[in-house]
């Protein structure tokens, strides 16, 4: 064991937190083995996910890389504490230096001590969204390693709702560092299935915690801004926070190239499909094959994805319809586009969605998506 992870081991706030023994000395602490299939786990039976918790657990405490279900999409997980493990989630997914890890917890107590203070604002986002899709973005603690916050000094941290991921957490006694479980600024993944297509390869296990029930990645508030800042939207939208604390500012931005970021999700070009995505509105279907021609695209090499304003089928690759309702888009919408590039689009053709508060966060998600 090198020095660095002696260092991360031994430390007292380490142990405080893990509560276990460390690895011993030669103990397997990577990857996947490149070239084998990742053991898919399933968690649908009491036993079933006893074991699933159980083998997770023991492989996060070997300083592995583990794909959890979470309520939001997939996480590529490992301890929080050890840097070499989080380092690990980098080079697995391809993750640019700068963009940062949300770290995930099982409660209040384990959510202080991965920060330096605390405040009233935070009890009561907590107590009205947590366990749930909320990231909260405070000053990171001393425990928490530069290769989680990106050398930044906030980190995220959220408690998610996902039985699964929570019963892990407890069981390892330490938080998670966990990113979506796909290469870096392709489509996050919400099944089991997507992470094995993606990330099979490189990973020891995937937990099959069933189809993601949010379906989008979690809401990231910075409280270390006045007033607190969005810094990604997500299903929990600034009016709901606004109602728990008062004044939220919406304008969730990025950073030029290069810069350390406060939050993930904040690329110009991110949840991208490889097919080339575009956001269009149409009267009827002469004028939506009109705008397609104009992007110098054949209709057949189209695959659409629509909610209100549905197309004959005829001569589009594929016709997707989701439903009118911004939580079972959210929920359908990578699903879509992982199904789009698996059929070999070329173009997929989202209508665009209303221009309200509740759909922010899947406007944002198309508009990175088809960034270019």
């Amino acid at each position: 064991m090198n020095a660095t992870k002696d260092e991360t081991v031994r430390s007292p706030a380490f142990r405080r937190f893990r509560g276990q023994p460390a690895p011993t000395p030669g103990s397997s602490s990577g990857g996947g083995t490149p070239g084998t299939a990742a053991e898919v786990l399933p968690a649908h039976t009491p036993a079933l996910f006893r074991s699933a918790v159980r083998q997770a657990a023991d492989l996060l405490r070997a300083g592995q890389v583990v794909a959890l279900p979470t309520e939001t999409v997939y996480g590529l997980a490992a301890n929080a504490l050890d840097a070499e493990a989080v380092a690990r989630i980098y080079e697995i997914k391809g993750r640019p230096a700068h963009n940062p890890i949300i770290v995930h917890v099982a409660g209040l107590e384990m959510a202080r001590r991965c920060v330096a203070t605390w405040p009233p604002s935070a009890d009561k986002l907590a107590a009205a969204f947590w366990p749930g899709p909320l990231t909260l973005v405070l000053p990171r603690s001393k425990e928490i390693p530069d290769a989680v916050t990106a050398g930044g000094t906030t980190v995220g941290v959220r408690c998610p709702s996902h039985p699964i991921i929570q019963a892990v957490i407890r069981e390892c006694g330490f938080p998670l560092a966990a990113p979506s479980a796909n290469p870096s600024n392709r489509i996050s993944p919400t099944t089991a299935e997507h992470v094995r297509k993606q990330l099979g390869g490189k990973i020891r296990c995937i937990v099959d915690g069933g189809p993601s029930q949010v379906g989008i990645e979690s809401t990231v508030l910075d409280l270390t801004a006045e007033p607190p800042r969005v810094l990604r939207p997500g299903m929990i939208h600034e009016g709901a926070l606004a109602a728990v604390i008062g004044a939220v500012r919406g304008d969730a931005r990025g950073a030029p190239g290069g810069e350390t970021l406060r939050s993930p999700g904040l690329l110009r070009r991110h949840y991208a499909p490889r097919a080339k995505l575009v956001v269009l509105s149409w009267r009827d279907d002469a004028d939506l094959k009109s705008q397609i021609s104009n992007l110098k695209s054949q209709i057949s090499d189209c695959h659409l994805i629509a909610h209100s304003r549905v197309p004959s089928p005829k001569g589009f690759g594929r016709v997707s319809l989701i439903p009118h309702d911004p939580e079972a888009f959210a929920r359908a919408l990578y699903a879509e586009l992982h199904r789009c590039d698996e059929e070999g689009a070329g173009w997929i053709v989202v209508e665009a969605p209303p221009e309200t508060p509740e759909w922010t966060a899947i406007q944002d998600r198309l508009k990175r998506a088809g960034a270019t």
